[in-house]
């Protein structure tokens, strides 16, 4: 017999019973029940009951186990009494009469519990990360994780991607975000950086002539953590594409995409692959108040300015004769509620950092409400007709510069949605947002910028550039979003040295910064570039819908806390005098604030 185990303590089943076994693992619970001595066995694979009696020959030992002990028990595998089987548990028609047990590793008392999953404070948790993992919601979203990165990889082979790495050490690129920088020990002074992406790189292997690539890759972002973006580094599946149009692109990833959600749903709807909406940023936003809608609410914002150009509402009119815009989010049902819900959301949105939002409450078809008083009954009526409005619906407003009423909207959107129980849970609604422009305006620099990625091809390609005003250009540009997350992005690439330079010089940048920042993939494009694309699918959110999780730190092994660090590792932590030498670095310390 195996020194540990002849079988898993998932593996067991009525059929085992009658025969001597021997199984390994973790103390998951422990019941006295007088003249009997109940424990629940656990190890990665599942759990199984083993009893012993007062007088049993393990008793003595099995009685003085703690949580979380790891113990060998040698017994007999008999059959549950009928009244006693556990429906619930694989092993539930049997247990293990123990008639021996090794105590492997004893375990000190428990900072947090294992068994039950309470809720407990995230710094314990992090702290003690190992016995975290062994909670079984957690334990089966790090196995999910697994299964759904190895179908990734085989659906990528299957839509014929090769698998190839990029470094880890490169050169410092615009990604967007802060990089980690690495102190060169030979040269020195000088730095590496952490890929943010392997932007640079895919594209350098599309005009090397591998045509399809992809890899699960890290990626390293100094940025500030959110529930949605782990501090420090993330994966994506990243992918490029050679001789495609950005049609190509989703319709090679729509059916990869939509198979990996379809194999992980439990039984939830997703939307077909070839089926995906195509949805234009502007309409995006000025539907949804968002780039990354939820499709599952079905509220659509509308734009109502003219309804108040002249309106007897002052404020209103004020605003839509002044160059801003006033956008209504319909409230179904929500005029049959009372009041309250309406003042709710005015003090949910001052919360949020607005002046308010106004509305009106439709009761039995009659409506009311500051602004129906003062718009007037003819126009309220016409408004209402607009809008679609039933007899018990309600229909808050924002309104302001057009981004801002946008974001508010988008956010009354949401909080509508959630508090009127809207939203099919049972879904992952996918969708593509297009035509993305390809500059914005900054206005703490008072200069145009790029709006997203700077390797993206204009709509239109030089002769855009060259002739358009820069911040009516869009891009061959798109991102994939799901139940409100943007889950990838990806564009068809700028592969003309003469675009890419005349890109860059309309931020500012010359030819000569353009070849001293990018210069690898520049001198690329000067010997014969294949028009190419591609996108990058984020690993972390795609496990964390697919787990209903509400947080990456429920889906990855090892994660850091809120203010990036790890309290598992005590990282970061200071480098000795020595390693600093060497690496020709001195630390700055900040200067104290005041």
């Amino acid at each position: 017999m195996h020194a540990y185990r002849t079988h898993t303590c998932g593996a067991l089943t009525i059929a085992d019973a009658g025969n001597e076994v021997r199984v390994s693992g973790w103390v998951h619970r422990k019941r006295d029940h007088g003249d009997l001595v109940f424990i629940d066995l656990r190890d990665h694979y599942g759990m199984v009951q083993i009893v012993t009696e007062v007088d049993g020959p393990v008793f003595q030992v099995i009685e003085g186990l703690r949580a979380e002990s790891v113990v060998t028990i040698t017994g007999k595998v008999v059959a549950r009494a009928k009244e006693a089987v556990n429906p619930n548990l694989p092993t539930g028609e049997i247990e293990i009469r123990a008639l021996d047990a090794a105590v492997l590793s004893a375990a000190a008392d428990l900072p947090l519990p294992v068994a039950g999953e309470q809720d407990y404070p995230e710094d314990i948790r992090l702290r003690y990360r190992f016995l975290d993992l062994r909670r079984e919601t957690l334990h089966a979203n790090i196995v999910k994780r697994t299964q759904i990165i190895r179908d990734m990889r085989r659906r990528m082979e299957d839509a014929g991607f090769t698998e190839y790495s990029t470094p880890i050490l490169t050169a410092s690129s615009p990604e967007g975000a802060r990089d980690f920088l690495v102190p060169s020990r030979i040269h020195a002074g000088k730095f590496y950086a952490l890929p943010q992406a392997p932007q640079q790189y895919k594209q350098l292997l599309m005009v090397a002539g591998f045509d399809r690539y992809f890899q699960i890759a890290p990626c390293f972002r100094d940025e500030d953590p959110r529930a949605d973006r782990l501090p420090g580094e993330f994966y994506q599946l990243d992918l490029e594409m050679s001789f495609v149009t950005q049609e190509d692109v989703w319709n090679t990833m729509e059916p990869v995409i939509a198979q990996i959600f379809e194999a992980f749903a439990d039984g939830k709807h997703v939307t077909p692959a070839g089926s995906f909406p195509r949805i234009p940023h502007a309409e995006a936003m000025l539907k949804y108040g968002s780039d990354k809608p939820d499709l599952r609410n079905p509220i659509i914002i509308q734009d109502v300015t003219d309804h108040f150009v002249g309106s007897g509402f002052g404020i209103f009119a004020s605003l839509a004769e002044s160059g801003s815009v006033i956008r209504a989010i319909p409230a179904p049902g929500a005029g049959a509620g009372s009041r309250k819900f309406f003042d709710d959301m005015n003090v949910w949105a001052r919360g949020e950092g607005y002046s308010g939002l106004g509305y009106i409450n439709i009761k039995d078809g009659v409506p009311g409400g500051p602004i129906a008083k003062n718009h007037g009954e003819e126009a309220t009526a016409k408004l209402i007709a607009a809008l679609g409005l039933g007899p018990n619906d309600g229909v808050f407003f924002a309104a302001g510069k057009e981004s801002q009423a946008a974001k508010l909207a988008g956010l009354a959107r949401i909080r509508v949605g959630e508090q009127l129980n809207l939203i099919d849970k049972d879904r992952f609604e996918l969708c593509w947002i297009v035509d993305f422009p390809f500059y914005e305006y900054d206005e703490d620099e008072k200069k145009i910028d790029f709006a997203h990625n700077p390797f993206s091809m204009p709509q239109g390609g030089l002769d855009a550039l060259n002739t358009q005003d820069p911040l009516t250009l869009k891009a061959y540009q798109y991102d994939m979003v799901c139940n409100g997350y943007e889950i990838a992005s990806g564009s068809i690439r700028n592969q003309s040295p003469e675009a890419m330079v005349k890109a860059f010089e309309l931020v500012g940048l010359s030819q000569a910064d353009v070849e001293e920042r990018f210069g690898g993939l520049y001198r690329a494009f000067q010997y014969g570039a294949p028009p190419h694309g591609g996108m990058a699918a984020g690993v972390d959110r795609i496990v964390m819908l697919l787990c209903g999780a509400q947080n990456l730190r429920e889906i990855t092994l090892f994660p850091m806390n809120q203010r990036a660090e790890d309290l598992l590792m005590g990282a970061p932590s200071p480098a000795e005098f020595k390693q600093l030498r060497e690496l020709h670095v001195r630390v700055v310390e900040p200067q104290a604030k005041g």
